[in-house]
């Protein structure tokens, strides 16, 4: 498991691109047959991913958790973006196809995770954050999720957002996930920006052609900063930080918040014109 320190934003605006990178991007998450961990300081979030192809792959603590098993203290969204594949959650099984996601409580001893098909390998990606409530186990289907359309072709940020693990819906402690599609022509995501507080945030890019990119972009509103983003690669943001977008075309992304509260729309917007 790789360990990142937060960082403050008084130094984060001396960072060159390499220490940007260094600090914030995730890449290389669905290693095959193994798990690749980043447990960052910000809110405690770990991100990781697996592509299990020949056998299963159990979730361990690891020495840095100091935990007798995975979620002994902690909660974890999955969401699949491969093939068809299987989470057994202590024993009993769910069925992932492609988008679908699971919320797997706190308490659960076991995780382990496979493929249907060894061709078509599934690729899971999780978010996790520390709990102090056990939530029951609940599989995610996309079309049982609340979805909201927003943005328009005009703003180059047309939209849907499909909302997986959030109160009311798939109850948790902190953990809020779920799933952003922009349609063929639009390429601006979360825009205008924002910060919230009370919470940070990691996003997953993918739906990306081998030469596409995204240009994420963070930083303060008056300091801002971007990282270039391939297909299946992560960004930790943190709290203070803006965390948007614009690809060289339409793409999907997984937004995962955990910390001070759940609330969605929490938000402290930041106008277009204020952008520096």
């Amino acid at each position: 498991m790789e360990l990142r320190t937060a960082s403050s934003p008084r130094d984060v605006k001396h960072y060159d691109t390499a220490r940007l990178r260094e600090e914030f991007l995730i890449q290389g998450l669905f290693p095959a047959d193994e798990v690749k961990m980043v447990y960052s300081h910000i809110d405690r979030i770990i991100t990781g991913g697996t592509m299990p192809v020949h056998h299963a792959v159990a979730l361990t603590a690891g020495d840095e958790l100091r935990a007798d098993y995975f979620l002994q203290r902690r909660e974890m969204g999955i969401i699949n973006i491969g093939g068809p594949g299987v989470v057994i959650a202590d024993g009993f099984p769910y069925d992932l196809r492609s988008r679908d996601g699971i919320y797997i409580g706190r308490g659960t001893e076991s995780v382990t995770m496979s493929s249907v098909d060894p061709a078509n390998p599934a690729k899971f990606y999780f978010n996790s954050c520390p709990a102090h409530k056990t939530y029951p186990t609940v599989l995610i289907r996309p079309e049982d999720c609340v979805r909201v359309e927003t943005g328009s072709l005009e703003q180059s940020n047309h939209r849907t957002i499909c909302k997986y693990i959030l109160p009311g819906q798939v109850e948790s402690c902190q953990l809020v996930m779920g799933m952003t599609s922009l349609q063929p022509g639009s390429v601006w995501n979360t825009m205008p920006c924002h910060t919230h507080d009370r919470r940070m945030e990691v996003y997953l890019y993918f739906d990306l052609p081998e030469d596409a990119f995204v240009m994420h972009f963070m930083g303060e509103g008056k300091e801002t900063r971007h990282i270039v983003m391939r297909n299946e690669e992560a960004v930790i943001s943190p709290s203070w930080s803006i965390h948007s977008g614009a690809g060289s075309r339409n793409y999907t992304f997984i937004w995962g918040m955990c910390g001070e509260n759940q609330d969605f729309d929490d938000m402290d917007g930041i106008s277009n014109r204020d952008l520096l």
